[in-house]
């Protein structure tokens, strides 16, 4: 197994990043943190085992960086007497006004101004700690990132404002976030060190707005299977526009690569329409509204998808929406409404994007040893020979051995059991939860779906002011947009439900959606999700849960709480689980 965060050799910078053979140089001499030697990784290892030859409509590379290594950080730690405010409880806008007030060490400074004099392009100043991307504690998504137009004219702007961007992602090491995170993995936050990644943002310029035409994160192991895929298929996640609209909104396109084709998990097209990508990021190179060097978002701005058809980047990304037959056809034409399905990539293969991803993801696993998880971004080039550029940004380590469950069918069976499914979403081993709220199998009505919402409604709001999860079971589709299928609740209205089953009744006997109208929510959020028929081998134990203590007890919808937890066992491998009194 090859390791990922391993240190490796990378030339110094030398003050012609543009014109340097060399796409990765650092500056110091201390260690890289986790993320850029996962970049350094993919170009040395994985990028050069590649078969690019295999696909030469797609240009696969790191975009172009430099390293401040962690030497670094620690002399601008010492040098301006930032510890005792940083492993202070000063709030976060008092930590970072501090680090804005100090001063970056002098032997760096030259560097930074002669690599920003040649460069004109949006950058990403990234963070690298000692601890990010460890296999075991990963600390993906705790410190900042921040983007910067670098288009201002004068060379002394660009530096400013880069320099600014470096010392506010050194401050997120001691951010609220960080630090309560080191509490829950028992470590302590003075051991951690901050290496800074300064990178190309991959992109076009269109107008005052600059991003990639894609963003994806792809796994190479999926917990949540739908239809014919299975977990070690893995699962994809794209966006237009900057990936933050994945990773810290968890809006995307999903779909396991091993199916490309396969129908989107809605029931309506009026559901994938409202439950599909309607903004996204970009970086703003325009006049910004407030000067804020302590904002992450200062240089990002938020746009509509009107916009990105006037930049006419939708035409590889979008189907359209015809009212009239009710149906999605791939591409853009007429006035219809878009719908960022990636179809004509998907489906059409008008680029061989899916193609791509299978073969990195493959390599990448191949090379790690483990299943991984990696970040990309596809800028299209129509007017170049190589019609689009996919920067490769990230790979790390997954966790799947650890988190591998085994249930026998006599737990499947056995008198200690509430209820079992062979048809489950979600995987792991939850002993934590004492309340349970269902709907009343002997009151359910389909004329009374909209009540026994606003019902479960209040529970949830109760629970979660109280920071409680439960497990919730009902009946028909959750979160059907008709009442006569199931429950038409938001994923807002039952957030707090760590696990949740959807059964039948004789008089409500749809197929089971299998969780899908809350897919990115259950996926995001790791909820479990069980579907049982009244009629299949497996029985929800009604009798049971109507002999615990009553907590409240509405028309509709009963809240109890055990003076034990139940136990939850879900084998993301089988799609099997069980619910054990």
């Amino acid at each position: 197994m090859t390791k990922v965060n391993e240190p490796h050799n990378i030339p110094k910078y030398n003050r012609e990043l543009l014109g340097s053979k060399d796409s990765i140089t650092c500056i110091g001499k201390g260690q890289f943190g986790g993320k850029a030697n996962g970049l350094v990784f993919i170009q040395n290892v994985i990028l050069e085992k590649f078969k690019h030859d295999d696909f030469t409509d797609i240009h696969i590379s790191v975009p172009k960086m430099i390293v401040l290594c962690t030497d670094v950080f620690d002399e601008f730690m010492a040098a301006n007497n930032l510890y005792e405010i940083a492993l202070s409880d000063s709030a976060d806008t008092r930590i970072a006004h501090a680090f804005q007030k100090a001063n970056l060490p002098s032997e760096m400074v030259g560097d930074l101004w002669s690599m920003i004099a040649n460069v004109h392009i949006p950058l990403a100043i990234r963070s690298s700690s000692m601890l990010e991307d460890a296999i075991y504690e990963p600390f993906a998504g705790i410190y900042a990132t921040k983007m910067i137009a670098n288009n201002q004219l004068e060379t002394v702007t660009r530096f400013n404002k880069l320099v600014e961007a470096v010392k506010f992602v050194y401050a997120s090491t001691y951010f609220r976030k960080a630090k309560n995170y080191f509490k829950a993995v028992n470590r302590s936050i003075s051991e951690e060190k901050m290496a800074v990644i300064v990178q190309e943002v991959v992109g076009h310029r269109h107008g005052n707005r600059y991003y990639p035409n894609i963003s994806g994160v792809a796994r190479s192991y999926n917990y949540y299977p739908l239809g014919h895929a299975s977990p070690d298929e893995g699962v994809a996640e794209l966006a237009l526009g900057l990936g933050r609209t994945i990773v810290d909104e968890g809006i995307s396109w999903n779909y396991s690569p091993a199916y490309p084709h396969a129908n989107p998990p809605f029931n309506s097209v009026n559901d994938l329409m409202k439950n599909s990508q309607n903004s996204y990021w970009a970086v703003n190179m325009g006049s910004i509204a407030d000067y804020d060097p302590v904002k992450e978002t200062e240089y990002l701005v938020k746009c509509n998808l009107a916009e990105a058809e006037k930049d006419g980047v939708l035409n590889l990304l979008a189907s359209s929406y015809d009212y009239h037959s009710d149906r999605l056809y791939s591409g853009t034409f007429g006035n219809f409404p878009r719908v960022l399905t990636f179809a004509p990539v998907l489906q059409m293969n008008e680029l061989p994007l899916n193609d791509v991803v299978k073969s990195l993801l493959q390599l990448s696993q191949q090379e790690v040893g483990t299943s991984v998880e990696m970040e990309f971004a596809l800028s299209i080039n129509p007017a170049n020979n190589v019609r689009a550029s996919l920067g490769f940004l990230q790979v790390r380590p997954m966790v799947v051995s650890a988190d591998e469950v085994d249930i026998t069918q006599s737990e499947m069976t056995g008198d200690d059991v509430l209820l079992a499914s062979e048809t489950v979403m979600g995987n792991g081993i939850c002993t934590t939860i004492s309340n349970i709220v269902y709907v009343k199998p002997d009151r359910f009505r389909k004329e009374s779906a909209r009540d026994i919402v606003k019902e479960l409604e209040q529970i949830n709001l109760d629970l979660r002011t109280d920071g409680k999860r439960y497990l919730l079971i009902g009946f028909g589709r959750w979160g059907s947009r008709d009442p006569w299928l199931g429950i038409p609740v938001e994923w807002g209205q039952i957030s707090s439900a760590k696990v949740i089953v959807e059964s039948t009744l004789p008089e409500i006997n749809v197929d089971l959606s299998q969780g899908t109208h809350f897919f990115h929510n259950i996926n995001s959020f790791q909820v479990s999700y069980f579907s049982v028929h009244h009629s299949g081998k497996y029985k929800i134990d009604w009798d049971w849960l109507n002999q615990q203590p009553i907590l409240s007890d509405q028309q509709f919808v009963r809240h109890i709480q055990l003076a034990s937890p139940i136990r939850v066992k879900v084998d993301g491998r089988s799609s099997k689980g069980v619910i054990q009194k």
